[in-house]
């Protein structure tokens, strides 16, 4: 049991996290810049910041969001012609 939690963390420490920094220029050029690092250049993100620019971070695994999807209505809603989404 101990080396198969063991083995867990270490593929865990393994996979390293990747974020993806977008740069965008709010001039009238409107350039957009994309970085992937598994560190974030935080000087230079200030730097862009001061000069006017927008900036966005996320993560490369945040990106992997499941679909929402329209859960089935109970019968009596149904009839009355009423749709439930969440």
């Amino acid at each position: 049991m101990k080396t198969m939690l063991k083995n867990l963390t270490e593929d865990k420490k393994e996979k390293a996290r990747v974020f993806q920094v977008v740069l965008l220029n709010n001039d009238a050029s409107q350039e957009v810049e994309v970085q992937e690092a598994e560190q974030v250049d935080f000087l230079r993100v200030q730097k862009h910041l001061k000069h006017g620019g927008s900036v966005f971070i996320t993560s490369k695994s945040s990106q992997k969001l499941p679909r929402s999807r329209e859960k089935k209505t109970n019968q009596s809603k149904k009839d009355k012609g009423l749709r439930v989404l969440f």
